[in-house]
């Protein structure tokens, strides 16, 4: 995967040969499994000179905000950033962090690719890429309350943006995705059907970009709701997947559930002006410092990363470690069955990763 934020390996005065990057550990299960895949890419070889940063919890806790202003400048700097999960109070507390870093960097492709892990589930052999505009959308957060009577909540209003360049930027991403990775079909998730304004403008655009790439890929649409019961049914007859950002924030969950949850799921989030990668899941404080956590979904992003950075070798290299310690070594944590731990799991792959040299 590539990037006008970054397509290849920079350097750095004290080395040329590293690779700056920030490092976000995260809350919750997020210093545990971010401490297992930096020890695996250094196993890996993997040449990031890593500037540790805090956000969410930890940044309130350190610098008494969850998105610091040294945080926000060493990912301004090195336009690189391999983040933990973090914290997002619900219903109040502070915003989003991910969605505040999303619009401070621009990030507005959102890449979560899902790729069967464990042979034998309910669902076998899924290899899907869904691409989420990052930016407009409902999660635009433009929203207030109309107090009536001693009530001040008593009714709440979101309007929801979307951009015919935004729209287009997006779609031409979700192409360019698949051509570049050799894909077939791209469709488009809306529902104009209802929304014929706010979604409307997005297939429209869509459309007129899917008209650019005739001949090499093919498109068609969906609308979200058969689209959800279809990835349930019939999940092999998608490829591509492009949509909104609401949209594809709940797909990109329902689709993590056909290759075995979120333990399994890493993202991307892409601008011009720098790239983020994390694990899609949760910080998941009711097993924090238990040593149970799945870094699986961080070591793919980990994984993804290097793809950006143009180390595709060493990216299929750690991809080819995680199959053969999931199948072979059959060392798994909880979540896909095992008993393993977090330490245990990364351990596997650096066994691998060093038998593989």
């Amino acid at each position: 995967m590539t990037s006008t934020a970054r397509s290849t390996p920079a350097s750095t005065t004290q080395d040329s040969n590293k690779i700056p990057a920030t490092l976000i550990a995260g809350d919750g299960i997020g210093p545990e499994i971010m401490d297992a895949v930096t020890a695996v890419l250094d196993a890996l070889g993997a040449p990031f000179a890593w500037d540790r940063q805090h956000g969410g919890l930890a940044g309130i806790a350190e610098a008494g905000d969850p998105l610091p202003p040294a945080t926000l400048d060493s990912i301004r700097r090195n336009r690189l950033a391999l983040k933990g999960p973090l914290t997002t109070p619900i219903g109040g507390g502070f915003r989003s962090v991910n969605v505040r870093l999303r619009e401070e960097f621009q990030l507005y492709a959102n890449l979560r690719p899902a790729k069967t892990l464990v042979p034998g589930g309910r669902f076998d052999d899924i290899d899907l890429i869904l691409v989420r505009e990052n930016l407009e959308g409902l999660y635009v957060a433009f929203e207030h309350y109309i107090p009536i009577g001693d009530d001040p909540h008593a009714v709440a209003i979101s309007s929801g943006v979307n951009t015919r360049d935004g729209s287009r930027r997006i779609v031409r991403y979700a192409f360019e995705q698949a051509v570049k990775r050799g894909r077939k079909k791209v469709t488009l998730v809306h529902k104009a059907n209802v929304l014929k304004a706010l979604t409307g403008v997005f297939l429209e655009a869509g459309q007129e970009v899917a008209r650019e790439y005739q001949g090499r890929i093919t498109c068609d649409d969906r609308i979200v709701d058969a689209c959800a019961m279809q990835l349930v049914l019939n999940p092999w007859q998608f490829d591509v997947i492009v949509t909104t950002n609401l949209f594809g924030d709940i797909l990109s969950d329902l689709i993590a559930g056909l290759v075995g949850g979120l333990g399994a799921a890493p993202g991307a989030n892409i601008g011009d002006r720098a790239a983020i990668f994390e694990a899609v899941h949760g910080s998941a404080p009711d097993i924090a410092g238990k040593g149970i956590a799945n870094p699986t979904a961080l070591v793919l992003a980990a994984g993804l990363m290097l793809d950006h950075v143009g180390l595709t070798e060493q990216a299929e290299h750690l991809r080819r470690a995680i199959h053969l310690v999931l199948n072979q070594n059959r060392t798994r944590t909880g979540d896909l069955g095992g008993s393993a731990s977090t330490g245990d799991f990364a351990q596997a792959l650096i066994q691998r990763i060093n038998a593989q040299r």
